[in-house]
């Protein structure tokens, strides 16, 4: 998670936030993106590892990125994100970092 440290405190693009199309190549999908962010909201995004979802919930103060959440959403209830593991996320990371590194270098002024 330390390669997405340099995206804390960086302010968010809404307009390539929004850009859906955009976001399909670094294999994103929004989740829930309010129209109007509010001084505090999140932003939520999906990828997938393997064949399990992953959550992508962005903290947003201001309109900067103050936190960044990685999970499994739980199927019963999908505003509780799941932790994964040290060796999921390690896995997950080697297998999609550099797109989510992309992602979040598209989605950032």
């Amino acid at each position: 998670m330390v390669r997405f440290k340099k995206f804390l405190e960086k302010d968010i693009n809404l307009e390539n936030v929004k850009n859906s199309d955009q976001l399909r190549t670094f294999e994103i999908t929004i989740k829930n993106l309010p129209d109007i962010p509010e001084e505090f909201d999140e932003f939520a995004f999906a990828t997938y590892y393997g064949e399990r979802a992953i959550s992508i919930v962005i903290g947003i103060l201001e309109g900067k990125i103050k936190r960044v959440m990685l999970g499994f959403p739980d199927p019963g209830d999908p505003d509780n994100i799941m932790a994964l593991s040290k060796e999921q996320l390690e896995d997950f990371l080697n297998q999609k970092g550099e797109k989510i590194v992309q992602f979040f270098e598209y989605i950032t002024k």
